[in-house]
């Protein structure tokens, strides 16, 4: 039976930097990391789509320990994963990997102090047992994306794909395609498919806010020319969390006027004869759901060349030859990509006890975003939604190593959020109008009105919380060590 100190979940970006963390800062803390899959790398090794790339600047994105050193700030799939995997290397975290080993279930025994870690893994079960659980899973199921399913699809005579499972041997070259979809993956599929089919529609319910945006970084080429990337970094890091934050705030306070600033890049690019209000204009205010981010505009570029197009109208049924829309047009189609979106999962799925009760995450305050009240020992990585993942997981990394700090300091094996007194009616654990998050919300924790319950999508404010904010802020530390 194996023990660790520390027992990671999950081995993609923020399980890798969890990991780094770990090393640099306790150096002394045994850990090891337990991924699903049998390679390393999330997200950026699962998607492989045309295109696939960041919708965050790659200088957030990246690590804080880790500069960034590439040209491009909006980086493609493959420099992203090349950049998760050299820093893994470099820090010895690969070394810690164990690959196809699934977890089920964690059971927490308080007369232990112990995790007791139920895992699926390639000989069978195992059973591993640690001090503290690290969830670094992502917020999505990694086998099965959002498939809605519609009328006529199984008489569709052409190949249907969902970017999530993207066939290696898919062939574009000189065909009707069509993405079914307007959000990040779908505007990225679209330019990059226009390179090589006949055509390329985007079709979509309704449409998403696109804000162009360049993929080279001018402020940070011009600091790096003169600043060793480990001085830059960091500047350059805080000035684009600074821009985002901004632009977030004066959406939320302003709604109107950046709805106008949105529109008006949209016609600089299109220009005024283009439909933006059909196409471009959303019913939702910005940040009700996350921005897309297009690269040197490169869709609206594809959109102008007249190799894509893009139609916003409801599906109707499926032909054998395309698809028939609500309206009565009919699109050709010899590929269907469905962009339809994830299936949000909650801690990679895995079933929690403590003390023999089995722990429902929906009756659950989640403290910090981060942990769970009432569930000793336990921590989750969960990122923004209105910026970069990447920052909440290095904020939340630090904040590991200083509990950890303390409960050593301390002399005790338990740490537990206390439920919040009084609380008042629990809000859902992401404000966001998304459809993915939408469909799958009711089944993840609650947050509450204040800190430390609140979430409050501001990366200077958490920075205070987890960084100087008293670390027994409801918070009990328990279980003296024998």
């Amino acid at each position: 039976m194996p023990y660790v100190d520390v027992l990671i979940v999950g081995a993609g970006l923020s399980g890798i930097g969890s990991a780094c963390h770990l090393v640099t800062d306790r150096p002394s803390t045994s850990f090891a990391l337990l991924e699903a899959r049998d390679v390393s790398g999330g997200t950026w090794d699962l998607f492989r789509y045309p295109g696939v790339r960041s919708d965050s600047d790659m200088f957030t994105l990246g690590y804080s320990f880790e500069p960034w050193v590439e040209a491009k700030a909006i980086a493609d799939g493959p420099s992203i994963l090349s950049y998760v995997r050299t820093t893994a290397e470099k820090y010895g975290v690969d070394r810690r990997i164990h690959y196809r080993r699934r977890v089920c279930s964690a059971s927490w025994s308080g007369d232990d102090a112990l995790w007791t870690v139920e895992v699926e893994g390639p000989g069978g079960s195992e059973v591993w047992t640690c001090r503290f659980l690290w969830g670094n899973t992502g917020y999505y199921r990694y086998d099965e994306g959002f498939r809605p399913e519609f009328t006529g699809e199984s008489g569709f005579r052409g190949t249907m794909v969902h970017p999530q499972h993207w066939p290696e041997d898919l062939d574009v070259t000189g065909q009707q395609v069509v993405v079914v979809g307007s959000g990040a993956t779908a505007v990225t599929l679209v330019p990059a498919l226009a390179r090589e089919a006949a055509h390329v529609t985007m079709l979509q319910r309704s449409p998403t806010y696109v804000v162009s945006r360049p993929a080279v970084d001018g402020f940070a080429d011009r600091l790096r020319a003169v600043l060793p990337a480990r001085w830059a970094h960091p500047v350059v890091r805080i000035k684009n969390v600074s821009l985002t934050l901004l632009s977030y705030v004066v959406s939320r306070r302003w709604p109107e006027v950046v709805k106008r600033g949105i529109r008006r890049g949209v016609a600089e690019a299109l220009g005024e004869t283009f439909d933006i209000d059909t196409h471009f204009t959303p019913r939702y205010n910005p940040w009700d759901q996350r921005l897309c981010l297009v690269p040197d505009g490169d869709l609206f570029e594809a959109l102008k060349s007249s190799r894509a197009s893009v139609v916003t109208d409801t599906i109707s049924r499926f032909t054998p030859d395309g698809i028939e829309l609500a309206s009565g047009e009919h699109l050709d189609a010899d590929v269907v990509v469905l962009a339809t979106g994830l299936k949000l999962l909650f801690l990679g799925g895995i079933d929690l006890v403590v003390d023999g009760e089995r722990v429902d995450p929906r009756s659950t305050i989640a403290y910090k975003g981060m942990m769970l009240c009432g569930v000793p020992n336990l921590v989750m990585t969960f990122g923004y939604t209105n910026a970069s993942w990447t920052l909440k997981a290095d904020l939340t990394a630090e904040y590991v190593i200083r509990l950890l700090d303390e409960m050593e300091r301390r002399g005790v094996r338990q740490c537990t959020p206390m439920a919040p007194a009084g609380e008042e009616t629990p809000a859902p654990f992401l404000d966001f109008s998304s459809g993915y998050v939408t469909r799958a919300i009711d089944d993840f924790p609650r947050q509450g009105a204040v800190a430390p319950w609140r979430l409050y999508q501001n990366y200077f404010l958490d920075m205070w919380l987890t960084r100087w904010r008293r670390i027994d802020d409801q918070l009990a530390f328990t279980n003296p060590a024998p």
